[in-house]
């Protein structure tokens, strides 16, 4: 997953808030802040047969827009294939 937006108070809580009302666990996190601009990279884990990426991201939309960030979701799998060498 990844966070980016304008920096301000009250980000991180927001997402992972929103995550843990999900019964979405998180493995890994970095996040970085750029000028004024906040970048964040979770590595989530979550049942699939209880949860989709299209369900979560979904959810995470309320967030996005209360917070005017954009955040994406994408499959491990797909990540490591068009990341790796």
């Amino acid at each position: 997953m990844t966070v980016t937006g304008q920096d301000h108070t009250g980000i991180i809580a927001a997402v992972t808030s929103a995550l843990a009302h999900q019964n979405i666990n998180i493995l890994d996190v970095s996040q970085t802040l750029m000028d004024q601009w906040f970048t964040m990279i979770l590595r989530v884990e979550f049942d699939e047969a209880e949860h989709g990426i299209a369900a979560i991201q979904q959810r995470m939309a309320a967030v996005e827009a209360e917070q005017n960030l954009t955040i994406r979701l994408q499959s491990e799998a797909l990540f490591s294939a068009v990341n790796e060498v």
